[in-house]
């Protein structure tokens, strides 16, 4: 039997309420450039509804779809699996062949487990790998990762590509540490990488902290070996700064020649991608964290290629087989277009429907995707009546307390809110739990040049709905 979307009460169109417009003007949004939409979840008397049919860029709010959908079809204990073969069978430590690592596209790979799966290979006894590391990404149709980051910026982490075998979001953590006794700032890496020279640390300078990695100088010119030709403000503390200089499978290699190195284990070959073949002897798996805590590191930290990873599993559909680890050699490709086609279908069979919706990679991080506030506030009201809503919730930032609303005070910690954001796009999508005890969903949507300047407006709209509702 179809499932059917919960009614949802109109709320008719209505100006929108006094410190949310006075907000709008100052920022300069033009009208028409911004919906708004309020709905009662419980019974609650206040209602919003302001161009809340026009299809508009979503940015990161668009996870929302995502996130949901997976939670609702693959189910909140889904699991990925790394694993690890070897072209022959090791003996006496020695792998006279090559070490194959077969990527599922887990999303949360980070540095941490790939130390314990490499932990592991030791643990079996095996020392010395005479061969390559081969790297098979046949999870992922070829195409995945094709096409130009979407503002060019290939060093910004938010920038990085899917990859079947995504390791640690291929990026490097770089922390500056102000040492003031010896006017130095110490540069830590995090992870280690082998073959990447990077100087211990840098002059400290007494300037204003301001734009800190301007000062730094960077070249970046040879990612191998990075350079900082400035000093680092010691007013700014103690700051990271998250790069992606290398390739994946250069990174692939960085990260594991010095895990395996650290581990007392030697490597003598290249790295190259390939394919496990039908001989090859399984050595370990390594299982990802479950779908439900890695929602809230896509959510919460508004993770765009975390994101974009999970919207490629959706085209497997839901099921224990796409769970099951012995079946991913088997399967098909997983594709960008498998995957839309999966949404629109599981939406069709929950009776969603969203006019307008446009969708590209399903992290929002895209100037072609699109979905109207009626459309996303539909599909809250269907979270939050479903039995994900626990974990669904729980993904979401609160003001005042974590991820992209950490540093907001709106609604006195009160809402459970996604942000958007991309140039000339802010959003806000989620839930408000106001004053007087009764539940709303609530989305807010800005595509406008002055868009960087209207924050205040969302913040503005999450407490008014706090106050009010």
């Amino acid at each position: 039997m179809m499932a059917v979307a919960p009614p949802v009460r109109a709320a008719a169109p209505a100006s929108l309420p006094a410190p949310v417009q006075a907000a709008l003007d100052q920022s300069g949004v033009a009208d028409g450039a911004s919906a708004f939409l309020v709905l009662p979840l419980d019974g609650g008397a206040l209602q919003l509804a302001r161009h809340e049919d026009a299809p508009m860029n979503p940015a990161s709010a668009m996870k929302l779809l995502t996130t949901y959908a997976a939670l609702a079809t693959l189910g909140p204990g889904y699991h990925w699996h790394t694993q690890v073969y070897a072209s022959r069978r090791p003996v006496e430590g020695r792998l006279d062949g090559d070490l194959i690592v077969r990527g599922d596209g887990d999303p949360g790979l980070v540095i941490e487990r790939w130390w314990l799966l490499v932990q592991r290979l030791r643990a079996l006894g095996i020392k010395d790998i005479r061969g390559d590391l081969v790297l098979d990404r046949s999870r992922y149709a070829p195409d995945v990762d094709a096409g130009p980051s979407l503002d060019g910026n290939d060093l910004r982490p938010y920038n990085v590509a899917p990859d079947a075998l995504l390791i640690n979001f291929k990026t490097l953590s770089l922390d500056f540490v102000p040492d003031p006794a010896a006017r130095v700032a110490r540069i830590v890496p995090t992870p280690q990488l082998d073959g990447v020279s990077l100087a211990g640390q840098v002059p400290l300078a007494g300037n204003a902290c301001g734009d800190w990695k301007a000062q730094l100088k960077a070249d970046f010119t040879h990612p191998h070996a990075p350079v900082f030709r400035g000093s680092y403000p010691a007013a700014c503390g103690e700051k990271t700064w998250h790069v992606s200089l290398l390739s994946p499978d250069e990174y692939a290699l960085a990260t594991f020649r010095a895990l395996w190195r650290g581990a007392g284990g030697t490597l003598r070959g290249k790295v190259r991608e390939g394919r496990a073949g039908a001989g090859a002897l399984l050595l370990a798996e390594q299982e990802s964290r479950p779908l439900a805590e890695l929602v809230r590191d896509i959510n919460k930290n508004s993770n765009n290629v975390m994101a974009r990873q999970l919207f490629l599993s959706l085209g497997d559909g839901p099921g224990p087989a796409a769970a099951e680890p012995a079946s991913a050699a088997g399967r098909e490709p997983q594709s960008t277009l498998r995957s839309i086609a999966a949404v629109q279908g599981w939406l069709e069979q929950q009776g969603l429907r969203l006019p307008g919706l446009v969708l590209e990679n399903g992290s929002g991080l895209s100037r072609q995707e699109r979905i109207s506030a009626a459309g996303l506030g539909r599909l809250l009201v269907h979270a939050w009546n479903s039995a994900q809503m626990p974990d669904f919730v729980a993904s979401l930032p609160q003001p005042g307390i974590d991820g992209t609303m950490k540093n907001r005070a709106t609604a006195a910690r009160a809402a459970f809110v996604k942000t958007g954001t991309l140039a000339e796009v802010r959003a806000v999508a989620g839930y408000v739990f106001a004053a007087s005890g009764h539940r709303y969903a609530v989305v807010a949507l800005i595509n406008d040049p002055h868009a960087e300047a209207a924050q205040a407006v969302h913040d503005a709209f999450i407490e008014w709905v706090w106050r009010e509702g």
